[in-house]
């Protein structure tokens, strides 16, 4: 199985997806690109290291960057924008919307409020994942 998680930046959500897939989906391949890539979010790194996996290896990158082989192959595309617009990738995939607030907001916050958000928003994903790995069984 291959998927792929979309949001703008790509350097919160689907950078915390990309992550937590992986562990979730230990035999699939597992993606993460934006529209308007950025840096990979320090609170992103920490939040996942609280968890025990390490993402300090990611990078933002376009959905350009992707390796068109993969991209011709993916059977799931996920977004996770949710006031912004999200990126659109063409493809064959079964599509799938997860709607979450930017964590990383421009709003002045506390380090330790960003945190709790970053935390949050990895919850909020960890939770629809095993949601969707328990569909997934259930098809099969």
């Amino acid at each position: 199985m291959k998927i792929l998680f979309m949001c703008v930046a790509n350097s919160a959500r689907s950078q915390l997806a990309e992550g937590l897939a992986r562990a979730e989906f230990a035999d699939a391949e597992i993606q993460s690109a934006g529209s308007k890539p950025g840096q990979l979010n320090p609170y992103a790194v920490q939040s996942m290291k609280e968890v025990g996996l390490d993402i300090s290896h990611h990078y933002s990158k376009s959905v350009d960057d992707l390796d068109p082989e993969f991209v011709s192959k993916i059977d799931y595309v996920i977004t996770l924008c949710a006031e912004e617009v999200c990126p659109v990738i063409i493809s064959k995939a079964k599509k799938l919307h997860w709607p979450l607030p930017d964590p990383a907001s421009k709003e002045p916050l506390s380090p330790e409020e960003f945190l709790n958000r970053f935390r949050s928003t990895r919850d909020s994903i960890r939770k629809k994942l095993q949601e969707f790995k328990t569909q997934l069984n259930e098809r099969a």
